[in-house]
């Protein structure tokens, strides 16, 4: 297999966002000197960012055994990618020591790499623009939409090209730290969203910029209950710009909810036909201006994936600060590959952590409703564990704080412990965990603090 003789000379007219020689240079240079993995690996983090394929195999090959601190040379690397069965598709061992004569100095690994980046980078903006031109042309999605998904991959090249391009020394923000260290001292740690249950606050500080918060229980316990309370808390009571994405409800079923838990209305009042008494209409009266002004956006849509949630968000946050965003629930987005053979744990996984690089992203918290499996029900005291968490491990170990939603009168009626609820704090990377016990009143679509119940 001679790749036409290795394609020494690269078709620039025809592929002018590719540079072969540069890819053949920079892998010939690990090849040759483990400095250069370090250097290359440091501006190359992705095996995509190589066109051709067998240069992103022996990229893959030579970075595992630098990671495992195991030697790299051409005889190794030929060694593994003949176990892997990858050897005949990259062009056989003679093309791995092609690759090293085509390296004039080891030392130039950095500026090699630094063109096969620009490369990709290129190539990822035609692709982001080539699929916004067919989706005109198709007449599919709306201009709104097509713009929002444009800019959201436009700003995630922006981003991935710009990263590390920081400066990373220790002393380089000094006197950031110094002026954020002062500022504590003299008035505490600050702030977050608060949720409106006391204890919980105390707890936490309020939900924090940049945070993955996951809360989990079993169906009908009440996950979308307190994540409704938790938003209409911030938007409502507190006027923060929040948004609640709903793959399971509606609006109408939303602003059902936030309207009976606000003004004190049973749900199923609302619910009714006449089921309104002229208190009730009272209750509502009084409570709807605040509803009705509520920085609040509420999406229903049942296909929604990432993309969508990532440009509504965007959206909504230049014209608005936006400090909260609630997602219900995460084993009901979709994946953004759909069709492909990945099965639906490591989808979830992936799910988990882009919700979690889009709170660091938008420095909000980021609420996510997740099931729990059957594990809880299985055991005496039907408490859930971190353990239960359904589908993937991933959601554990992405969060930074885990909230197990347990009711025990969800499973005996007459449990002397009926309508209350706990809140088990079951992680909490930024401080200790805990069990806070709050009323549920179910009649009113809501939880409160103890002393309200």
């Amino acid at each position: 297999m001679t790749h036409d003789d290795y394609e020494s000379e690269p078709q620039r007219e025809e592929r002018p966002m590719t540079d072969i020689p540069a890819e053949m240079a920079v892998l010939g240079a690990m090849l040759l000197s483990r400095d250069a993995i370090a250097d290359v690996t440091e501006i190359i983090k992705n095996p995509a960012d190589f066109y051709r394929p067998a240069h992103q195999t022996i990229y893959l090959a030579i970075r595992g055994r630098y990671n495992d601190g195991a030697p790299v040379d051409p005889i190794v690397i030929n060694d593994d990618l003949t176990k892997s069965g990858d050897i005949a598709r990259i062009g056989g061992p003679a093309y791995l020591h092609h690759l090293i004569q085509q390296v004039a100095s080891a030392g130039h690994a950095e500026h090699y790499a630094q063109i096969v980046r620009e490369k990709a980078v290129l190539r990822n903006l035609q692709s982001a623009c080539t699929r916004t031109l067919h989706e005109i042309a198709d007449g599919t999605g709306e201009t709104g939409e097509l713009l929002d998904d444009l800019r959201a991959e436009v700003d995630d090249i922006v981003d991935d090209a710009s990263h590390g391009e920081q400066d990373t020394l220790i002393g380089s923000d000094g006197e950031d730290f110094l002026g954020e260290l002062e500022h504590l001292q003299k008035h505490g740690p600050a702030r977050g969203v608060l949720t409106g249950f006391t204890d919980f606050d105390l707890l936490t500080n309020g939900l924090q910029p940049g945070q993955l918060i996951v809360i989990a229980a079993r169906p009908a316990i009440g996950k979308s209950t307190l994540g409704v309370d938790i938003v209409r808390h911030a938007a409502i009571v507190q006027g923060l710009p929040a948004v609640f994405f709903s793959l399971e409800m509606s609006r109408t079923e939303l602003k059902m909810k936030i309207a009976s838990a606000q003004a004190m209305v049973a749900l199923h009042h609302l619910q009714s036909q006449n089921g309104m008494t002229d208190d009730d209409w009272a209750r509502l009266a009084k409570a709807w201006p605040r509803i009705n002004a509520a920085p609040l956006d509420i999406v229903d849509d049942a296909g929604l994936t990432l993309t969508k949630i990532r440009s509504h968000c965007r959206r909504i946050a230049r014209k608005r600060d936006l400090r909260l965003v609630v997602v219900d629930y995460l084993q009901l987005m979709e994946g953004e590959l759909a069709g492909r053979s990945e099965n639906r744990q490591q989808e979830v996984a992936k799910i988990s952590r882009s919700l979690k690089k889009l709170a660091a992203e938008l420095q909000v918290p980021v609420i996510a409703m997740s099931q729990l499996n059957r594990g809880a029900e299985q055991r005496t005291d039907k408490k859930p564990l971190l353990s239960d968490l359904r589908e993937s491990g991933a959601i554990e170990q992405d969060a930074n704080m885990v909230i197990l939603l347990h009711r025990e009168d969800a499973y005996d009626r007459e449990s002397p412990r009926a309508g209350e609820a706990d809140f088990i704090v079951a992680k909490n990377r930024g401080g200790p965990t805990a069990t806070i016990t709050t009323a549920f009143q179910g009649h009113y679509s809501r939880f409160v603090d103890m002393a309200q119940g």
